[in-house]
């Protein structure tokens, strides 16, 4: 199969899917709207479970897993949750199938086997947990209660793409009960900290951290807060997002405890989540014309090692000075791999792991071993240098360090090179259509304007940034008076 890929500028949206494909992140599936995660992409995500798990638990969180399937009703007891996710949800009716008598080999819903009760396949969990939370809950001695889930969702989207958005993701889904309304909100701002520590330095992608407007807010929360990241076409893409939901959920599921002055109360809640859709915007963020471009704190395999040789005395000399490399350079913590099949040539082997976005490679042969060097080539740049094989793996660390902070600089630049004001509805459209990136505007904080705005232009608002500068101006489309600016974006 060629490795060829299309180009950003000729088609970015085919760029993308050409990658995830030839990269073997992921595949297209039998079932419409899903997809398969290959190896390599279930190592990339397996990699950021591990250090976000870590984080979370640093954090006092435990893991817990509830139930696929939420009985309807419980479903609908929080009125807006059930209402904001109507649109996306699977419904399991009928728990049997059986032999169709008017045609072989088919089979037909047993008419008998349908459910008392209608399940949905969860969109998201805060019926289930929150039904369970209320067995759980009788005291402020039984708060805080900190508790994550890492699970797939259902969603049936109209329009998938892959890891963008798809009918089945994986994700993790943080859900707390508090005893005061200060601490579940200080426990969402913790989490979207959390998530942006993450996300800049782990995945290397900055982020502005913000909260949303009502209109963008999570269907039962009182605020939502989020991180959100540029993409190199200029498009914006949600990373994250931490839901104050103050006391709906509790009160929804007659969630009580006694506090230390032995009155009643509804608990207050948060909920918090990232998905699979950060391996989209990793992609997104960094990759090129070549391939991915992964930071190495999240790389599947941080190096690579190609010999080089001709006839199988050089061969067996080769793999006798890796070895020791090898050893040397897992010792010290680096994730390497010697790719010594003589299936392919090294020519091939360079671009395979040029396309899989390995952040270092090695290429070793019998003469550089008789200078005891090695060549190394960072894959962000391009760049190709001469390491003594003397304490290579200190050499390795540094350069990997230089690496994860290089492709975060870039793409900070690009970023701040990319939040742009507009003070007027024509500087607005014209940024929109020929700059592209975040337009950081006047709104005069309606529904109805960011609706307007919605309609005319397709952008939204992405977040109101924490700690914005407060400013008089007036509103770029009905030129009411407001108080600070905006971003707006259009999104993926």
């Amino acid at each position: 199969m060629s490795k060829e890929i299309t180009s950003r500028q000729q088609d970015y949206s085919q760029w993308y899917n050409d990658l995830v494909i030839k990269a073997g992140l992921a595949d297209y599936s039998a079932v419409r709207g899903c997809m398969v995660i290959k190896p390599y992409g279930y190592a990339l995500w397996e990699n950021m479970q591990r250090e976000l798990d870590r984080m979370f638990k640093e954090t006092g969180h435990q893991n817990a897993y509830f139930p696929l399937f939420v009985p309807k009703s419980l479903f609908e007891a929080e009125e807006k949750n059930a209402e904001g996710f109507a649109k996306e949800c699977a419904i399991v009716t009928h728990y049997r199938l059986k032999a169709d008598p008017d045609n072989k080999g088919k089979l037909i819903v047993d008419p008998e086997a349908k459910l008392e009760e209608e399940l949905v396949v969860r969109p998201t969990s805060e019926a289930i947990i929150w039904s369970t939370y209320k067995g759980w809950i009788q005291s402020y001695r039984d708060l805080p209660l900190l508790i994550n889930q890492w699970a797939n969702v259902v969603r049936w989207e109209m329009r998938t793409r892959l890891f963008l958005r798809t009918t089945e993701f994986l994700w993790q889904e943080g859900h707390t009960a508090h005893a005061t309304r200060k601490e579940a909100e200080d426990e969402t701002i913790q989490m979207l900290h959390v998530y942006a520590d993450f996300a800049e330095n782990f995945m290397a992608v900055p982020v502005v951290k913000g909260v949303k407007s009502a209109n963008e807010r999570f269907a039962g929360a009182e605020d939502t807060y989020c991180i959100e990241a540029l993409m190199q076409d200029g498009k914006a893409l949600q990373a994250g997002t931490s839901h104050f939901l103050g006391q709906n959920f509790a009160k929804a599921f007659d969630v009580k405890f006694t506090d230390k002055e032995n009155k009643l109360d509804y608990v207050w809640a948060t909920s918090w989540g990232v998905s699979t859709r950060l391996i989209g915007a990793l992609v997104m963020a960094h990759s090129d014309d070549q391939g991915l471009v992964l930071p190495p704190k999240i790389a599947p395999v941080q190096v690579v090692i190609v010999p080089i040789f001709k006839g199988e005395e050089q061969k067996q000399l080769i793999d006798e000075k890796v070895m020791g490399l090898v050893k040397e350079l897992k010792a010290a913590g680096i994730t390497v791999k010697y790719d010594d099949n003589d299936n392919n040539r090294p020519g091939w082997k360079f671009a395979e792991y040029e396309m899989k976005g390995v952040p270092v490679r090695i290429a070793i042969g019998a003469r550089d071993i008789a200078n005891n060097v090695v060549e190394v080539a960072r894959r962000d740049t391009k760049e190709k240098m001469s390491l003594s094989m003397e304490g290579l793996s200190q050499q390795i660390i540094k350069l990997l360090d230089d690496i994860q902070t290089s492709i975060f600089n870039k793409a900070l630049r690009y970023r701040d090179e990319h939040i742009t004001p507009a003070n007027t509805w024509d500087e607005f459209v014209d940024l929109l259509d020929n700059k592209t990136g975040f337009i950081a505007c006047h709104w005069d904080g309606t529904s109805e304007t960011e609706d307007k705005i919605k309609e005319l232009t397709k952008a939204t608002i992405r977040c109101i940034p924490l700690n914005n500068l407060q400013e008089e101006g007036k509103c770029i489309l009905t030129g009411n008076p407001s108080s600070q600016r905006v971003l707006f974006a259009r999104a993926y």
